[in-house]
């Protein structure tokens, strides 16, 4: 099931994609937020709701706004997890063991809104990712449990501010500029994508391809990096963990690429959709 956040006429609602069009679950069910939705799913007769649902119960997508889809409470990104990635990085190395850094709620926006440039000295760069989406409290998990903690999937666009990530190391400030961490378009849930392992991913920039990788390149499988994250910190329903880029950002390009004002960025997993957001400037001169 493909699940969405959206607005209409002022309201946000939560809706299930069923035939192109948009149920509110919102409306047939009372669910608020995503998150309420995540926490009650295995208990809320979805199915039943919508095939009993009259039409004026169903919206076009045309007619609505898709926002991001979950407010999570934390987001944790792989670093380093694609053997492409690592391989076209000079300086990078693999790991022994996984690498996290964390986006910050200033950094989350949704679908179609805009990713705000610093300015062209900044090197922002771009980076698809496949998201895992929490659907209960996880600590300390197990590699033969982790699976059973994830509620389903979205794309995550880690965008980076290159000069400021490799000057000093300051990976943190450089992937926590405002705006730079959308989200969407919607969440699929877990059973839609039986093998997370065989998922394509795509950046395309202005159009034009720039990112194509898949996740049978992971260097550590989705139990171990929740295990090894799980073991300092507790996650909860909603909460996302990031799972890495393959190779094609812009910085190790020759010549090197980076987001511009007047950019409109596509990121596509087939089977969770689009997440499109154009770079809008806001220039920052120091």
């Amino acid at each position: 099931m493909k699940l969405y956040t959206f607005s209409f006429q002022n309201q946000t609602k939560i809706g299930a994609k069923v035939e192109g069009r948009l149920a509110d679950l919102t409306a047939l069910l009372g669910i608020k937020t995503m998150t309420e939705l995540i926490e009650k799913y295995d208990t809320l007769p979805i199915t039943k709701a919508i095939d009993n649902a009259s039409a004026d119960k169903f919206f076009d997508f045309e007619e609505v706004e898709i926002k991001m889809p979950v407010t999570p409470q934390t987001v944790w990104c792989s670093g380093l997890n694609y053997k492409s990635h690592v391989l076209e990085n000079p300086n990078a190395k693999f790991l022994s063991e996984p690498r996290f850094f964390a986006k910050l709620p200033n950094s989350l926006i949704g679908p179609n809104e805009a990713i705000l440039h610093p300015g062209d000295a900044f090197q922002v760069d771009y980076e698809v990712e496949f998201a895992v989406v929490l659907g209960k409290t996880a600590s300390r998990l197990t590699e033969p449990n982790a699976m059973e903690h994830i509620f389903g999937y979205t794309i995550l666009h880690d965008v980076g501010a290159r000069y400021i990530q490799f000057k000093d190391n300051n990976e943190m400030m450089g992937k926590n500029f405002d705006t730079f961490c959308p989200i969407g378009p919607c969440i699929v849930t877990k059973d839609e994508i039986p093998d997370p392992t065989q998922v394509r991913l795509r950046t395309r920039l202005n159009g034009q391809l720039m990112q194509d990788g898949c996740n049978d390149e992971w260097l550590f499988s989705l139990p171990h990096l929740l295990s090894w994250l799980t073991m300092a910190c507790t996650l909860r329903a909603g909460d996302i963990v990031s799972t890495g880029t393959p190779m094609g950002i812009g910085f190790f390009r020759n010549p090197q690429v980076f987001l511009k004002d007047g950019d409109v960025v596509e990121l596509e997993i087939p089977e969770i959709g689009k997440l499109v957001n154009p770079v809008v400037a806001a220039s920052y001169h120091r």
